[in-house]
């Protein structure tokens, strides 16, 4: 229960408009913020921002 409390599962979504995500875990200690990653979107073909999506 402890490990879903600390370290949740999140959604980060493509800002290019396509649709694309990623699923990560990220530590709500650390980062209680929305997180905003620059990833590889292959159908941009190119790196972006991937904003997190509750």
């Amino acid at each position: 229960m402890a490990r879903n409390d600390i370290r949740p599962i999140i959604k980060l979504k493509s800002t290019a408009g396509t649709g694309y995500t990623y699923v990560t875990r990220k530590n709500r200690r650390n980062d209680p913020d929305r997180m905003v990653i620059r990833k590889f979107d292959p159908v941009a073909r190119r790196h972006v921002d991937f904003r997190e999506d509750r």
